[in-house]
């Protein structure tokens, strides 16, 4: 007789569950641990990363990425724009369309529509490279060489990100603040240094400073999660595909629950 296979009730589905994500938060803080430690050992010549990896992964993560993120960036910003005038028309209260354009742009949408596109453009290439160097074994013949990965492979990666995304985040929101401006010439009666003078009088440095931080968490979580999905991927070309497509949708989850984090700590610090 054959033992009668009993599956799990809701209780040690959520206990596993809970488990597994805890034990991966592990993982991506000893992985974030040694990423760190490998960059500081990098700058002083003692590490394995290779600058030519370093730049490609910069120009990949960056320049690349500069016209997607425009675009993105400036039709969010127009789009924003028109809804807002079309509602402070209302009230005879047009004019603080510069001030809704350039907070929104500045302390939300451009960190987290920016992080977005690199989830889904950048955090599955790095999924897809690294399953696939798996499948080929090559990350195998590393450790049989004694060359640690996490400096060699996923050290570029994450240092890379995390240098380009802020920056990217800062040339979205000029970008989005430019849509805004574009709609708000076609849609007000008002100069165009008038428009200006009232966006920079009405967003505060802080609001850059704040989005400046969330990009680099944002690119960091990415990165590292990215990696992870790649190193436990498996060795089957299908495996490729699955691990590039699960690295977006735990990059896009995880930035959003990230945000909102960033809310509440920035609601109790008063920012």
């Amino acid at each position: 007789t054959h033992p009668e296979r009993r599956s799990p009730n809701i209780l040690e589905r959520t206990g596993g569950a809970t488990l597994t994500g805890l034990e991966e938060t592990g993982i991506l803080s000893e992985m974030a641990v040694q990423s760190t430690r490998g960059a500081l050992l990098a700058l002083r010549g003692k590490g394995f990363m290779r600058p030519k990896d370093l730049l490609t992964d910069i120009w990949n993560a960056g320049p690349s990425a500069l016209l997607i993120v425009g675009v993105v960036n400036f039709l969010l910003g127009a789009i924003l724009a028109f809804v807002g005038l079309i509602e402070l028309r209302r009230f005879a209260a047009e004019i603080y369309v510069t001030n809704l354009v350039g907070i929104a742009c500045a302390r939300e949408i451009s960190a987290i529509m920016t992080a977005i596109i690199m989830a889904g453009r950048t955090g599955g290439a790095y999924a897809a490279r690294i399953s696939t160097m798996q499948g080929n074994e090559e990350l195998d013949a590393l450790q049989v060489f004694g060359i640690p990965i996490s400096s060699y492979i996923l050290l570029p990666s994450v240092v890379s990100l995390a240098l380009m995304m802020p920056l990217l985040y800062l040339y979205g929101t000029l970008i989005g603040i430019f849509g805004g401006f574009v709609v708000g010439m076609t849609m007000m009666d008002v100069s165009p240094v008038g428009y200006w003078i009232s966006t920079f009088d009405g967003v505060e440095l802080k609001e850059f400073v704040f989005g400046f931080i969330k990009s680099f968490f944002f690119a960091s979580f990415i990165a590292l999660a990215a990696c992870r999905v790649g190193l436990k991927a498996g060795r089957s070309a299908a495996d490729v595909g699955i691990a590039a497509t699960r690295a977006v949708v735990i990059g896009i989850v995880g930035i959003i629950a990230m945000d909102a984090v960033f809310a509440v700590l920035a609601n109790a610090l008063g920012i």
